[in-house]
């Protein structure tokens, strides 16, 4: 199976990049399936129902978030009825939404997509390690699921390392978001599970970390504060990973990066 996973989509520019860009890697690439994390997409804070909307549409089939996904109050009431929008795993009891999903790809192949949070310098939310655990607990990999992807948005790549480690072998692929700078980790674990410590964003890399320059070093120069950041509007780069699976185990074979436009150096996956 061939699972493109997309980093945190930053904006205008990073939303047009990839509805613009996506459906032709889909046929390049021969991909089954598409997990994007959406939370900085709506004007780099949070998403709404239209966005949403616009990625499906695009080819996108489940969207990730974070510890933005309620900055936009409209989609706490469109997150209860949409199965292909997941929120953090580990936010307490009765939160809205869903934090792990089963959709199926187009030929019929079966993945589970869980978004869960760290904690290192970020929310004190319940145990993103538990809360994985209860999630897989008892299933299938190859068996009644072909793929399992995890999410993990958080600060410290320690955090998101031990995660790799911890569920290596068990999924098929652990991969980082949040920090937006795509890592140079990218590898399959001794147990077949792809791990990237993080895959970068989709938005402007002429900014920082897909915010207009001036405000944030202006916060870091002074100490003071300063308009709310806005996200930058340069042409955006695309970051993200192709995984591929072997169809009986659903562990990884390979994991390649993908960086299409913009600034950084472009990289492009093999086709089989």
């Amino acid at each position: 199976m061939r699972v493109l996973f997309l980093g945190d989509i930053v904006g205008r520019v990073g939303r047009e990049a990839v509805i613009h860009h996506l459906p032709n890697l889909i046929k390049f690439l021969k991909i089954d399936f598409v997990v994007a994390n959406g939370e900085n997409s709506a004007h780099g804070f949070g998403i709404t129902s239209k966005i949403c909307n616009e990625l499906y549409d695009s080819g996108v089939d489940v969207i990730t978030t974070g510890n933005h996904v309620w900055d936009q109050r409209e989609i706490i009431n469109f997150i209860v009825d949409d199965d292909r929008l997941v929120r953090p795993i580990n936010f307490p009891r009765g939160t809205p939404g869903k934090g792990a999903v089963v959709r199926e790809s187009c030929d019929g192949h079966r993945v589970l997509v869980i978004n869960v949070m760290c904690r290192l310098f970020m929310e004190p939310l319940d145990d993103p390690f538990i809360a994985v655990e209860k999630a897989i607990d008892g299933i299938s990999l190859g068996g009644e699921l072909d793929f399992i992807l995890i999410d993990v948005h958080g600060e410290a790549t320690s955090e998101k390392m031990a995660f790799g480690h911890a569920f290596d072998g068990r999924v098929s692929l652990v991969v980082g978001t949040h920090t937006h700078v795509p890592t140079a980790d990218l590898m399959v674990l001794a147990n077949g599970t792809a791990y990237q410590s993080d895959v970068g964003m989709c938005g402007d890399y002429d900014s920082v970390i897909g915010m207009k320059k001036e405000y944030p070093i202006k916060r870091f120069i002074t100490k003071l504060p300063t308009p709310r950041l806005e996200a930058a509007e340069g042409e955006a780069t695309i970051c993200g990973i192709l995984v591929v699976t072997d169809d009986r185990s659903g562990l990884a074979i390979s994991a390649e990066p993908l960086r299409v436009g913009g600034l950084l150096t472009e990289i492009m996956p093999l086709r089989s």
